[in-house]
């Protein structure tokens, strides 16, 4: 198999992995190294998959043999799909030849487990080190790390990789032992552990090193060493929504457990896909592609709005979060009695709670009306969506008439039906 069939084969079995953000690290420039590479400026591309997910990484396997069997993976070792299988060498020319035809920002590289976790651990790190220490390359790096390999190979991971991430696979540790029986979701949370830890003393070194005055001699200039760095763009983790009876509610509480016990930075939802030849005991249809993007939705609200997992989604619903309404607009619906909310007056806590406004919305107003109180041209000045924020809101001219109460605002606020083409499911 040449390297263009390798290439079709581990790029589309690379797909369903949606956690490829590049945000979040640290600032790299080409300027001043011997290599190529940056993290950010100009001449990145970006590309975009037709469901609309970002893919400006060369995002590709370095093998799809995997000696597992979870049920929801096209790549599981029972799996009838064409397997192939990059050198440590490959995957370095091809980033190095992607970048430097402006095509890539830099490489996610992800791996089904071949031999052992620590053999292919070995793998997936030797490709970034060489990247790193032999081609000078700046470039970012996103690794996807093997649970069960050993702490020395997570940890010399994190000296290449801007970013490091361990699927958790499902919601659930009921879900994974039914669906991924060989998977251990101990192993998984404990090397996320591992990980926070050594995150979080990169950073205590890096702050302790700039705190640090350095006594030297007169008209010398000293430059101390910088301290080490370790993943600085964090760790993320990703979970299939739809493949288990798992509910919204149950996977959002998943997530506030995985922000607060390892700072993650980011937890992505992927929609379970059907795949060939797939067990009875997975669903025969993917869930709505809008599930996913309500759950993201959620999630935003968990960490930038000040909302708790728990009161996002709705009691009334049977844990699922309502499709046809943002979850924002949702909770705004169900506690009407919150509302309306003055803008010249209510605390920032509960302006990120006004449906419309996000948060440099908010952050804008709360300038504004230090200097004036608010009105209507203000809003629409920030040319935030009028038709939803003004139900909720008192401003100077405006106070929301009494006729919008009970069942008529959500009416009013929900989209209009849409007729279904005529070959729809």
């Amino acid at each position: 198999m040449d390297l263009q069939q390798k290439l079709a084969v581990l790029a589309d079995a690379a797909k369903y992995d949606a956690s490829c953000a590049s945000s979040g690290t640290s600032q790299r420039s080409s300027v001043g190294g011997r290599g190529i590479g940056s993290t950010e400026g100009s001449g990145i591309c970006h590309s975009y998959a037709p469901d609309g997910r970002c893919i400006s990484l060369l995002k590709i396997l370095l093998t799809n043999f995997c000696q597992y069997d979870c049920l929801y993976c096209v790549n599981r070792v029972t799996s009838n799909v064409q397997r192939a299988r990059f050198t440590v060498d490959e995957v370095v020319a091809l980033t190095l030849d992607f970048y430097r035809r402006n095509c890539i920002e830099g490489l996610f590289l992800s791996s089904g487990i071949i031999q052992s976790p620590d053999y292919t651990m070995e793998q997936v790190v030797e490709v970034a080190r060489v990247l790193r220490e032999v081609h000078d390359f700046r470039g970012y790096i996103h690794l996807k790390t093997i649970p069960d390999a050993s702490p020395e190979l997570l940890q010399k991971a994190g000296r290449y990789a801007d970013r490091l991430s361990i699927n958790i696979e499902l919601p659930t540790l009921q879900g994974l032992e039914a669906l991924a029986p060989e998977k251990d979701g101990t192993a998984i949370r404990r090397s996320m552990a591992r990980l926070a830890v050594h995150i979080d003393d990169a950073k205590g070194a890096a702050r302790d090193s700039a705190a640090t005055s350095i006594v030297s001699m007169p008209k010398a200039t000293p430059k101390r060493a910088k301290a080490p760095k370790f993943a600085p763009a964090g760790q993320s983790t990703q979970m299939i929504v739809g493949a288990d009876a798992t509910d919204d509610a149950t996977i959002l509480s998943t997530s506030a457990n995985l922000y607060g016990a390892y700072r993650l930075r980011r937890v992505y939802y992927s929609a379970f896909s059907p795949i060939p030849d797939a067990s009875s005991a997975l669903p025969l249809k993917a869930p709505p592609m809008v599930r996913e993007h309500r759950l993201y939705q959620a999630d935003w609200l968990m960490r930038f709005y000040g909302f708790s997992h728990d009161e996002i989604v709705p009691t009334t619903q049977g844990g699922m979060l309502a499709l046809d309404v943002d979850p924002k607009l949702a909770w705004a619906l169900a506690h009407r009695e919150r509302f309306p909310v003055d803008l010249n007056a209510a605390p920032r806590e509960m302006l990120l709670r006004v449906p419309g406004l996000g948060v440099k919305a908010v952050d804008r107003l709360l300038i504004a009306r230090r200097v004036r109180r608010l009105g209507s041209s203000d809003l629409s000045r920030l040319h935030v969506p009028l038709k939803k924020v003004m139900p909720f809101v008192v401003l100077a001219d405006h106070r929301p008439a009494r006729a919008l109460d009970g069942d008529r605002l959500a009416a009013q606020l929900r989209p209009s039906p849409v007729q279904a083409a005529l070959f729809d499911n």
